[in-house]
């Protein structure tokens, strides 16, 4: 017999995996490319059908998977991923950050490869390989369920949070025992939804996906990213699943990327009982294979389609070979063969350990968006923190914390977190004594003797089974479907009277779990149930009102809400959210978020994103304006910052030369700024049509008080491009415009001309 060349460490990775490609009968090499749920029958996934990667791999489970492949023939060690999207998301007591949305309202590379570093390190400790993240679908309509997943509506912030999520997460290296695998979704074009729909048909030309959506995921490419996932959604009546074009000649072919690709949940059964474009799994896991799929998410029965396939003569052994051995490559330069990277009982010992809890608190801070505010804020002044962390006042006073999210701990974990739903093994979710909801913030933060009280004002709503029953046909879950509360009159009079007591009442609302995720986008932007007449009513005490926003996507707002004292986004602001939510609103913290997504007025506004192609009768609806409620980028400061003297360099450039530009900034106030100085191009006269702007560019400026501050910008040339009706990305000669400002809103922006030759 040969000796085991893929065993030997000294040997070069492709010699050990053409060795042991050799040695795999086609039953063994169909069973690498399968990943199978480890809440099923472990024995079944990895004894009779050879898997070789599995997910939502409890920590009871974790053991006996590895304990299994080592009564295995070949013993090839097991890849384990799970869903560590903001934070180890399903480990008891791992540390959850805020969700993407929420932590792209810093604006900050730094901090997520920061938070991704220590969602690296936990997941690490328990055995993990390998997250699903990060998301790098773009928000187009605000009624798609996991907007709360994204970086928000613009490629170039996208690309930049993605890379830096990507740098967290995958450390120095493959080697690197404390990191895991990164994985760029949902390539490509999963979020441009009909009327935001989950997963129904992208309505998208090569041209638009060109544009806008594939150029986050070129940036992950090269940024090293060590797998991409495929999105559900079919394209031009194509499944991204068998889409040949955007997986072998862009992803493989012009990008050069040779990781690892993934289906999505079930993809390839998809095909068949779903979007019905084949007529077995047989056909259906011939199509995955020839259109260049490595890993079969949770499609078992793909094991006796594509054995029946090649029996049949629908693929070749060498098709297998070529996504197996991609498989195989990878488990190599991971080290796997060498160390399986087990449970590692004294590193899990880190785990939400003080540097990563400080980290999330931070992470928290400067993620919160303060959208209005009237000078209510900073609440006394903001007289800074005494040496027992809580704020110092002159004079005693009431904090009404009201509404429906003021208390709810899974409001501020958000989805993929304890119990979102995906996992059984936490119930009752992550420890609550590990969560700070806002309530918990002002009473462990408040100054002595101030007293903080407490009334639920609302109720959101409940879930109930869906009619058309418990399952789908392939046999998954069928998610219950939400029915809103309606106002409870004992509810809203309990907040009334907390109100008309205190001398600021903070109303947190949005909406919770049951509106957020897979399958669940939403017909209307409203805040449901109750929520509604409980601002009303609050208001309508004329105590000043706090209108704080814990929710999964941009919510419309009544005019109780606008007209209030301060309003402040915070969307999913994970476990220490709830004081970070207390600090800015006592002055303990300055604000410093910036908004990744527009907020829309009306949900009929829908798109509402700012970089909208050019083009149409009119600037307006008849009833009703298209500017947002709150425009990408927005974000205020307790102090007034001002934008002056926009000067270039120089305002003609070669093509590969960079525009470079100063700002002045003055901050008018009596406390620190972090300005968000965002750049932002827009070219005059385009081929094809275009949007009117776009970011390309930002950086981030302290503004000390009553001092002014040169802020320096850099646009390189070849950021300027577009796409032309023939598909290709180019920078058209001519006339442009550099807009600098603190938002995208086109009133807010300094303006100067130049010219690429």
């Amino acid at each position: 017999m040969r000796p085991a060349l893929y065993l030997d460490a000294d040997a070069a990775v492709e010699d050990r995996v053409d060795d042991l490609l050799s040695r795999m009968t086609p039953q063994e090499k169909v069973g690498q490319m399968l990943m199978l749920d480890a809440r099923g029958d472990l024995d079944e996934a990895i004894l009779r059908r050879h898997a070789g990667s599995i997910l939502h791999t409890s920590p009871e489970l974790m053991g006996q998977a590895h304990h299994l492949v080592g009564q295995t023939r070949l013993c090839i060690p097991l890849l384990v991923a799970d869903d560590g999207i903001h934070g180890h998301s399903f480990w008891p007591g791992a540390t959850i950050f805020g969700t993407q949305i929420s932590m792209a309202c810093s604006w900050d590379r730094e901090l997520i490869t920061a938070a991704a570093r220590v969602t690296a390190t936990e997941m690490a400790a328990t055995g993990m390989h390998w997250t699903f993240s990060p998301v790098l679908c773009i928000t187009r309509d605000l009624r798609w369920g996991r907007v709360n997943e994204t970086f928000g509506e613009d490629p170039y912030l996208i690309s930049e949070l993605g890379a830096a999520m990507i740098r967290g997460y995958q450390g120095s290296g493959l080697d690197d025992p404390d990191s895991v695998l990164a994985c760029a979704k949902h390539f490509a074009g999963y979020s441009e939804t009909q009327g935001g729909r989950d997963a129904s048909e992208a309505d998208l030309s090569r041209r638009k996906l060109r544009s806008w959506f594939l150029p986050p995921f070129h940036t992950a490419a090269q940024a090293g990213v060590g797998t991409f996932m495929l999105g559900y959604q079919s394209m031009d009546g194509v499944p991204i699943t068998a889409n040949t074009w955007l997986i072998n000649d862009v992803l493989k072919g012009e990008w050069s990327y040779d990781g690892l690709l993934v289906t999505d949940w079930d993809n390839v059964g998809r095909m068949v009982w779903e979007q019905q474009v084949c007529a077995d799994i047989t056909e259906a896991a011939t199509v995955a294979i020839k259109a260049g799929n490595d890993v079969i998410m949770t499609t078992p029965t793909f094991y006796e389609g594509a054995l029946a396939a090649l029996d049949e003569g629908r693929v070749t052994e060498a098709d297998l070979d070529a996504a197996v051995r991609r498989i195989l490559r990878l488990k190599f330069r991971l080290g796997l063969f060498e160390n399986p990277r087990h449970p590692d009982l004294a590193r899990q010992a880190l785990i939400a350990n003080p540097e990563h809890s400080a980290a999330n608190l931070q992470t928290a801070r400067r993620s919160l968006v303060l959208l209005t505010n009237d000078g209510t804020l900073p609440l006394d002044g903001g007289l800074g923190a005494g040496p027992d962390g809580r704020a110092r006042s002159d004079a005693a006073r009431t904090i009404a914390v009201i509404g429906p999210n003021a208390e709810d701990p899974q409001a501020m974990l958000g989805d993929w977190a304890g119990n979102s739903g995906q996992v059984s093994w936490l119930p009752e979710g992550q420890p609550r004594a590990a969560i700070q909801t806002v309530l918990d913030g002002f009473r462990q933060i408040a100054p002595v003797g101030w007293q903080v009280t407490h009334a639920v004002g609302a109720e959101i709503g409940t879930l109930i089974p869906d009619p058309a029953g418990t399952h789908f046909p392939d046999g998954q879950p069928r998610p219950d479907i939400f029915v809103a509360a309606q106002p409870d009159p004992d509810l809203i009079a309990e907040a009334v009277a907390a109100a008309q007591a205190a001398d600021l009442a903070v109303v947190v609302v949005g909406d919770s779990i049951a509106l957020t995720g897979e399958g669940r986008s939403t017909a209307t932007l409203e805040l449901q149930g109750g929520q509604l007449a409980l601002l009303d009513a609050v208001a309508a005490t004329g105590t000043p009102m706090v209108v704080v926003l814990v929710q999964s996507k941009p919510s419309t707002l009544p005019p109780s809400a606008m007209a209030a004292s301060a309003i402040i986004a915070a969307f999913n602001p994970g476990m220490r959210g709830g004081q970070a939510i207390a600090e800015l609103v006592l002055g303990l913290i300055e604000p410093t978020g910036r908004l990744p997504l527009s907020f829309a007025r009306h949900v009929g506004q829908q798109p509402v994103y700012y970089n909208q192609v050019r083009g149409q009768h009119g600037d307006r609806y008849a009833d009703l304006t298209q500017r947002p409620l709150f425009a990408f980028g927005h974000g205020l400061s307790y102090s007034e910052v001002t934008y002056d003297q926009l000067r270039l360099e120089a305002d003609h450039l070669g093509p590969d030369g960079t525009l470079r530009a100063t700002v002045a900034l003055r901050n008018l106030g009596q406390r620190p700024a972090l300005e968000t100085v965002q750049a932002y191009v827009s070219d005059q006269v385009t081929s094809a049509s275009w949007a009117d702007q776009e970011l390309k560019g930002f950086t981030q400026v302290a503004v000390p008080p009553g001092e002014t501050v040169i802020a320096t910008i850099a646009v390189d040339a070849s950021a300027c491009s577009i796409v032309t009706a023939a598909g290709e990305r180019v920078v058209e000669p001519g006339s442009f415009e550099l807009r600098v400002g603190p938002s995208s809103d086109p009133d807010r922006q300094l303006r100067a001309g130049f010219q690429i030759s």
